[in-house]
């Protein structure tokens, strides 16, 4: 095949990384069996897939500065540069995933796979699965919605009881119509006495009462505008003055503070995670040397053994073999001399005992920060509401400063108009004294009738805008239920998010489990099960319940008694296939085969031949591309139908 030629799979060429200098290897959809003794690029070339995939968990060449990988997948091409530089790794390029979070845990599930080692670690499960989830922008998101849904359940039932108001209103404005129809009624026969009145006198000396009745009815005017004024401005008093007393007792409610600030808080959050950071280095490798240690003195490492036995060989004549059947006795790995296998295992127990102490310990800082956030979190919502309300009780105490200010003008206008008003009265009584001008009554009349008049207008205008704005809002009903249903949705989706994965990714563990069990086949292994239950924890100054995943092992004795059993007694090869079903119960739940087009397996030595066909074949139901590095002897036992890539 030429170099411009494709046939649709996917194809990856590969430069300077792991141990590989230069290669291009095609791979097809299914299952793609990398075969080869140790030691022959195997690994690196699934960190390269991993690193044109997006994942920055790759290596350069010891000799190189620079590397590259190219994948090429249905008609597209993702390229990856790697350079080294001071400090580590940098990388550039265009991968084929944006975040590789999701890959990185539940895809690429090499030996040192976060998801793939919590179950021989005692890593907390939970928190492995929930790691993608934003738990906190979850909260968040509820917290809003939950003030979404109130606004409008407010809004709601404020239209409700507007829309109750309308027969009232509809009755006030048909009172008010009648009452102004019945009042121009009169006015229009006052009018005409009046004019009556006017021709029959031929002449009249009372313009200056007319001129006086006039000037009251405009001070009356004048006087009901301040009024109305008046009692609008006291009215928004009343309210601030309310508003205000409940900021004011809400700021008093706020706790007083906190023992540290938030900055201290976050210096001291770095620093435990800095230490959690090196408990997990600590424990890994002490992990890998319980591992080791137990590998050699079970001799399944057998190039090893072979390798000392060899050089034992070249003192003793040979006779190391049959010392280590006939004696409780094996040869150091470190210095070559024979030594009490009772002396290793109480080596191996004490690294035991020391990583259940790193574990322990671990745990115990990984409480500490989640207390330390919750603190911080508080400390941090409080310090802003504590901003917010002073800020509003600073504007509102403004504001009142003001609208007094405004109420004192109005009461001492009032007062003014008031005393103006009872002077004109006065006058007008003292002028219609030394008048007898029935024409000046009927003036009076007419007068105090169109001010009644106008009164009533002003009065139906303002029910009239009032109906009009409150049909225009109760219109906003049906369109504001819509709302609040859809927020009561999401808050419904939000509130169970959290819960729905964790449900589900224990039923995803426990049916794969008891599925893989049943195909593998181990003798007394009954049940490997996940229990979803929770534990109080304290956060900040609260104790809370939290979820927590508890794994139980149940076994059966010969008698055909179950017991269960603790994560400590399962073989090596127990202990990896179950981190590996961990492993894919995220990748199912998080339906990351709808993002990642491959799995990637590795370091699989632990399990036997058979067992390895059987889970390959297994995990491959649920991956569209499936690559996994075997030894030649391992890879014997698969399907003869898989792909097998021999040279890298």
């Amino acid at each position: 095949m030429s170099a411009g030629e494709t046939t649709g799979q996917p194809r990856v060429s590969v430069e300077n990384i792991g141990g590989i200098d230069s290669t291009t290897v095609e791979l097809t959809t299914g299952v793609n069996v990398l075969t080869g003794r140790n030691a022959t690029n195997r690994t690196s070339f699934l960190r390269s897939i991993m690193g044109a995939l997006g994942s920055d968990r790759v290596s350069l060449k010891a000799d190189a500065d620079h590397g590259s990988v190219t994948l090429e997948l249905e008609g597209e091409t993702y390229e990856r540069h790697f350079e080294r530089r001071e400090g580590g790794i940098v990388s550039s390029g265009d991968p084929y995933l944006e975040d590789p979070t999701l890959a990185n845990l539940f895809a690429f599930l090499l030996e040192s796979n976060t998801a793939r080692q919590a179950v021989s670690q005692q890593d907390d499960l939970r928190e492995v699965i929930m790691r993608p989830v934003d738990v906190e922008e979850i909260e968040a998101e509820i917290s809003q919605a939950e003030a979404d849904k109130r606004r409008l359940d407010d809004e709601i039932d404020r239209l409700t009881s507007l829309k109750s108001s309308l027969p009232s209103l509809e009755e006030r404005r048909q009172s008010l119509r009648k009452e102004i129809e019945e009042t121009e009624a009169e006015l229009e026969e006052r009018r005409a006495d009046l004019e009556a009145s006017r021709a029959d006198e031929s002449e009249t000396d009372d313009d200056e009462l007319e001129a006086k009745l006039d000037e009251l009815q405009s001070a009356r005017n004048d006087l009901e505008d301040v009024q109305f004024q008046r009692e609008t401005e006291q009215q928004s008093i009343e309210t601030l003055e309310s508003e205000l007393e409940e900021m004011q007792d809400e700021l008093e409610e706020l706790p007083d503070g906190f023992e540290t600030d938030p900055d201290a808080l976050e210096q001291e959050l770095e620093t435990l995670r800095d230490q959690r950071s090196t408990l997990d280095s600590s424990t890994n490798q002490l992990q890998s040397i319980i591992q080791f240690n137990e590998e050699m003195l079970e001799g399944t490492n057998q190039r090893i053994t072979q390798a000392l036995q060899g050089e034992q060989s070249e003192t003793d004549g040979g006779a190391v073999t049959e010392q280590l059947l006939e004696d409780d006795t094996a040869i150091c790995w470190t210095c070559g001399s024979t030594v009490e296998t009772d002396q290793i295992e109480s080596t191996i127990e004490r690294l035991r005992s020391l990583r259940q102490e790193h574990v322990q310990e671990r745990n115990e800082l990984r409480r500490q920060i989640d207390d330390r956030k919750a603190t911080l979190r508080e400390a941090r919502e409080t310090n802003q509401r504590r901003q917010t309300l002073t800020q509003r009780i600073e504007s509102t105490e403004n504001e009142l400063e003001q609208r007094r200010d405004r109420l004192e003008t109005l009461d001492e206008r009032e007062a003014e108009l008031q005393e103006g008003i009872d002077d004109l009265e006065t006058t007008v009584d003292e002028l219609e004294e030394e008048s007898e001008s029935e024409t000046l009554d009927h003036q009076k009349e007419v007068t105090e009738l169109e001010f009644q008049v106008g009164r009533l207008e002003d009065d139906l205008a303002d029910v009239e805008d009032e109906i009009e704005e409150a049909e225009t809002e109760i219109g906003r009903i049906d369109d504001l239920r819509a709302q609040r249903e859809q927020a009561s949705e999401r808050l419904t989706d939000l509130r169970t998010r959290i819960d729905r994965i964790e449900r589900e990714s224990v039923e995803a563990f426990n049916e794969h489990m008891a599925s893989v069990l049943d195909v593998l086949e181990y003798e007394n292994l009954e049940r490997i099960w996940i229990e979803r239950t929770e534990q109080t924890v304290k956060e900040g100054r609260r104790r809370v319940d939290r979820p927590v995943f508890e794994l139980h092992i149940v076994r059966q004795a010969d008698d055909g008694r179950t017991y269960e059993d603790t994560i400590d007694h399962l073989s090596e090869s127990e202990r990896e296939v179950t981190g590996l079903v961990f492993a894919l119960a995220g990748y199912l739940v998080h339906e990351v085969y709808d993002e990642v087009p491959f799995m990637l397996l590795d370091s699989l030595e632990a399990i036997d031949s058979n067992r390895i066909a059987r889970l390959v074949g297994y995990f491959s139901e649920y991956a569209e591309t499936l690559v996994t590095a075997l030894l030649p002897e391992d890879a014997a036992a698969l399907d003869e139908e898989y792909t097998r890539i021999t040279s890298i």
